[in-house]
């Protein structure tokens, strides 16, 4: 019985981490995330499970990140009552991130359905509750790590520490004679708070993540960083407004709690008025408090409990931050495509004297995407908002290896004498990650995956492709339509006022209605077609 493996998401894109696999009669899925990004993509998450729920064993999670974790309720909804396998820490961060998500679902369902531009549409459902996500939560089964365990017949398993957030591991899988190690997500070398990662080698298959495979960042240490974001805070405080930085509730916002309290405590940064205005962000920071005796780089000092830290929890305080100039608020999400950031971002970038500070991954197609391309004006909530607030973007904050990171973890691997696979990635970090891994020989075969491929892995073999991809999702992983319709939608009227002449603008409008029309045309004449062939072919019947 030879293992075998089927992509479900995190292919050839960053987010919807989901593997399957399968031994025997035994199946267990490897992460079950959400997909964020580009609503075509997030659109796949409304669709049917693409596999069997009742038929799952066991589910392993990486970590915490919504990207891996956000469909576990999904999985309670319909019914599954296995174990949910992870490391202590990620189960107490599961708590509130699936409970948060779930609130998430439902607010954002009640917003789409008040929206004007949806009036006649059929109602937006969401796709769990927070009863679901709490229903998830108590299925998991924490284990620490190197710790054998077995989730399903057939299946041996051990969690090693990835170094990417709090709680987040690798997976080593042993089944029918195949050595398996996914990485899940891969921290950088010398983070804060963590040690760096660490797995096992001599292994059959290997699945990378590939995030920052197409970046090799400049080495910085926790100072030099630290001088970064002065730097930043100091610039956004001479102009005068707010410093908004979107944040990822989890290890993002606490590392930058740590600098700002280093940086304020030694009085680097003046009187510094700092919010944290999300909740989960906050019960994220308690959750780092409890495990405080792991974390490195702390000093044996509570950097989250600084005086010029006020964490903000209810919505009407966080209402209140509209009227304040010169404060350094921290808001999720981190790629804005969700939460009180959007709310920020909406007071916040029509103001010349703000300035909006990216410190994360932005998925392509995301808004955060969309503004730290240079968009001059956005969609935030069905509403036009300019851009004229400073953009500014630090990397040093990833919780990613980067490039040369990668390549150093995949040759500690060796001997890999089936496969390697490239996955978590967009198009262009996966080929340039692929090259260099070609070019340093790391592998007999690599594989780039794509959503939807099922392949087996022999032992000491190259896996052998059994099932193809959806190839009809590519044009959802990047940039979509409806990433196009926001940007023209956004400049429409302003490009139309430029048109002098009314005559001249009533027959751009006039042509540009006849172009839709003609789409229109087009269909209703191919269903006719469709139609008439349909009545020939039952008339020679």
């Amino acid at each position: 019985m030879t293992l075998s493996l089927t992509f479900h998401g995190a292919a050839q894109t960053v987010t919807g981490s989901c593997l399957e696999l399968r031994h025997g009669r035994s199946r267990v899925l490897l992460d079950c995330g959400l997909f964020q990004g580009s609503r075509s993509l997030e659109a796949l998450n409304h669709e049917p499970p693409p596999f069997d729920v009742a038929g799952l064993d066991a589910v392993i999670v990486s970590h915490a990140h919504i990207d891996h974790s956000g469909q576990l309720p999904r999985l309670a909804k319909e019914g599954y009552q296995g174990a949910i396998w992870c490391t202590p820490e990620t189960s107490d961060l599961l708590e509130f991130m699936l409970a948060d998500a779930g609130r998430i679902q439902e607010a954002e369902a009640e917003r789409r359905n008040r929206r004007r531009d949806r009036a006649g549409d059929d109602p937006f459902e969401p796709i769990y509750t927070e009863a679901d996500a709490m229903a998830a939560w108590r299925l998991t089964r924490p284990v620490p790590l190197c710790t054998w365990f077995e989730p399903g017949e057939g299946f041996r398993m051990r969690l090693w520490n990835a170094g990417h957030i709090l709680g987040s591991a690798s997976v080593e899988v042993e089944a029918g004679g195949t050595r398996l190690l996914f990485s899940g997500d891969l921290g950088p070398n010398n983070k804060a708070f963590h040690p760096d990662p660490d797995s096992p080698a001599g292994l059959d298959h290997v699945i990378c993540e590939s995030t920052y495979g197409d970046r090799a960042r400049q080495r910085v240490t926790i100072e030099e960083r630290r001088r970064l974001l002065e730097a930043e805070i100091l610039a956004a405080r001479t102009r005068g407004g707010n410093l908004v930085i979107p944040v990822f509730a989890l290890e993002r916002t606490q590392e930058l709690l740590l600098d700002i309290a280093a940086l304020s405590s030694s009085g680097r940064i003046g009187q510094a008025m700092v919010f944290v205005d999300s909740p989960l962000a906050n019960r994220a920071t308690l959750a780092f408090r409890k495990y405080a005796d792991q974390l490195e780089d702390t000093d044996g000092r509570d950097p989250f409990g600084h005086p010029s830290i006020r964490y903000v929890n209810d919505v009407a305080e966080s209402m209140r931050l509209n009227s304040v100039s010169g404060a350094i608020i921290l808001a999720a999400s981190g790629m804005c495509e969700a939460g009180r950031i959007r709310h920020h971002l909406f007071h916040n970038l029509p103001r010349r004297d703000s300035t909006v500070l990216f410190v994360g991954f932005q998925a392509e197609g995301s808004l955060g995407r969309v503004i730290l391309e240079g968009a001059k004006r956005v969609r935030i909530s069905g509403r036009d908002v300019q851009v004229r607030a400073q953009i500014r973007e630090i990397d040093s904050y990833s919780a990613h290896a980067d490039q040369t990171e990668l390549l150093a973890w995949i040759a500690a691997r060796a001997p890999i004498t089936g496969s390697l696979f490239l996955d978590h990635g967009e198009a262009g970090s996966i080929a340039e990650l692929r090259r260099l891994a070609e070019s340093q020989g790391l592998a007999r075969s690599l594989i780039v995956p794509e959503i939807g491929e099922t392949w087996e892995l022999p032992p000491g073999a190259p896996a052998k492709r059994i099932k193809t991809g959806r190839t009809e999702l590519r044009p959802a992983l990047g940039r979509d339509w409806q990433n196009e319709y926001a940007d023209l939608a956004t400049s429409l009227k302003r490009r139309l006022a430029n048109i002098r002449d009314a005559e001249a603008r009533q027959k751009a409008i006039a042509q540009m209605r006849a172009v839709l029309d003609s789409y229109a045309d087009f269909r209703e004449d191919k269903q006719r077609r469709r139609e008439i062939r349909r009545g020939q072919g039952k008339g020679r019947a």
